[in-house]
């Protein structure tokens, strides 16, 4: 089903093969899932969102007793293509949790943000886009039922692909800072642990590192 915007399609359980294609050709992906809640295990995967460089935006809406999505998984997995996502920690957990997916080749725009903009302790993704690409994003249906079996409103669609559609753009200015302060190194570090955060998240370990 493709909705009102010809740059977006909205799935139901998986891509379409045609869209894997696609996105397959990708050097950049980014992805963000929303979920009805915060906590793995209980609160079920809804809604995976892909934006390549192209701006091409697709919804995958995960239906109930949706348990794989193979051509997601093959996707996410695929180690040639930077996976770009904001809080990646979530986002990686939900799709292993919910999908199976070992998602592969992470930046995380939030772990970059914490090491290039330590002049600032606002890191979300609002304050991000607003400082590094002067755009003000809509965050009020960030709460809401994406678990609903009725169509998603447009608010819902909106705010959903504002999550995905600057983060290619913000990754790459993020690099530039690290790279200029010698951190990018680190950070590539940081992102090669966020699978083994997501795996102690889903099994409710917390705080392990500390004394």
């Amino acid at each position: 089903m493709t909705i009102e915007n010809k740059n977006i399609d909205l799935l139901y359980s998986d891509l379409s093969a045609d869209l894997y294609n696609l996105y397959k050709k990708s050097s950049y992906l980014a992805i963000d899932t929303e979920a009805m809640g915060l906590v793995h295990g209980r609160d079920r995967l809804c809604l995976v969102q892909i934006c390549n460089e192209c701006n091409r935006t697709s919804f995958v809406k995960i239906e109930l007793n949706t348990s794989s999505s193979p051509h997601l998984k093959a996707l996410l997995e695929d180690e040639k293509i930077t996976k770009i996502f904001h809080f990646a920690r979530f986002d990686v957990a939900a799709l292993k949790c919910n999908l199976g997916i070992n998602t592969k080749n992470i930046f995380c725009t939030k772990i970059a943000s914490k090491l290039a903009r330590t002049y600032t302790n606002k890191h979300g993704l609002k304050d991000l886009i607003n400082e590094l690409l002067g755009i003000e994003l809509d965050k009020s249906s960030q709460s809401s039922d994406w678990g609903s079996n009725e169509n998603l409103s447009k608010d819902q669609l909106d705010y959903a692909a504002n999550d995905v559609r600057y983060l290619i753009e913000a990754m790459h200015k993020l690099k530039v800072i690290l790279r200029r302060e010698n951190r990018y190194e680190l950070a590539q570090k940081c992102f090669k642990t966020v699978a083994v955060h997501a795996d102690l998240d889903i099994l409710k370990f917390s705080n392990i590192f500390e004394h």
